[in-house]
């Protein structure tokens, strides 16, 4: 277990390096050297990124080992045609639109750019294994954009980890974090939600939403949008309606959502008979 623990701070180290400084490290033309010798992309891919990484999986036994622990079940290569059939992707339109320092637009992952496309993935044996995809072509995706830093978008990694609270979803839902409303759309068309409410703080995040993507829900009847602080309504005004089901996601990624995750943690338990659900918990209880 001790091993393995030092063999995961190894690899999140390398991938953090690696996604957040050069996610188009790995180049079309490697992959389609290796590619004519019989492998396919997504195994040339993993050689690729274990090469660059600095191991030496043919005459080192250790990291032969580290590559078939972490990085086979940790790459793969996906199907744009698969977003494609994503009901959000199929219905909603963005705008090239600004109000304040906001901004939505289409983004784009380069071909063969790696980025997270899962929630961490924890073995019995202590392995903690990063989902990292790719795809061989170009993809854009919608984002938000404040202050030119992209805050929310709707990406292969948000689609896969918000399946379970979107599947889980019932009644009287409410979520705290706007975004792109992706959320907010995708449990709006389940029959056995009754409503939605949105808890955003940001005005002009709201703004941009209600007049360029909300009258594009087909079920916008059922979306409502309250402009306040998440955490000041989750301890003032949380217990004055009877929501079924409550679903967080204020935070870009794990490192700026653990104290954001606790602090929601400590209002759930003043809630026992409401169902509370977290983006990317997975991650952060891993983290933690």
């Amino acid at each position: 277990m001790e091993h393995n623990r030092e063999d995961n701070h190894k690899l999140f180290a390398l991938l953090s390096s690696y996604l957040n400084h050069a996610p188009d490290l790995i180049d079309e033309a490697e992959i389609n050297e290796l590619v004519q010798s019989g492998v396919s992309t997504e195994y040339a891919f993993k050689l690729l990124l274990a090469a660059k990484f600095g191991l030496d999986i043919l005459e080192t036994p250790q990291d032969r080992e580290m590559f078939h622990q972490y990085f086979d079940p940790m790459v793969h290569q996906l199907d744009p045609a698969e977003y494609e059939h994503n009901p959000y992707y199929r219905s909603i339109r963005l705008p090239a639109a600004q109000i304040g320092d906001c901004e939505l637009k289409y983004e784009s992952y380069k071909p063969f750019e790696g980025f997270v496309c899962n929630d961490i993935v924890q073995t019995a044996d202590g392995r903690q294994i990063p989902q990292i995809g790719f795809f061989p072509v170009e993809f854009k995706y919608p984002a938000l954009l404040e202050q030119g830093r992209i805050w929310m978008t709707v990406t292969p990694n948000e689609i896969a980890t918000m399946k379970e609270p979107i599947a889980d979803a019932f009644g009287r839902v409410l979520t705290f974090g706007l975004g792109l409303g992706y959320y907010a759309y995708m449990v709006s068309e389940k029959d056995n939600v009754d409503c939605v409410t949105i808890v955003e703080i940001n005005e002009n995040v709201i703004r941009l939403f209600q007049q360029h993507l909300l009258p594009q829900f087909p079920h916008a009847e059922k979306i409502q949008i309250i402009q306040a602080d998440a955490f000041e309504f989750a301890r003032t005004r949380l217990a004055q309606k009877a929501y079924d089901y409550v679903f967080t996601d204020l935070w870009h990624d794990v490192s700026d959502g653990i104290d954001q995750y606790l602090r929601m943690k400590q209002i759930e338990r003043q809630h026992p008979k409401t169902h509370f659900s977290y983006w990317i918990e997975k991650s952060i209880q891993c983290y933690l």
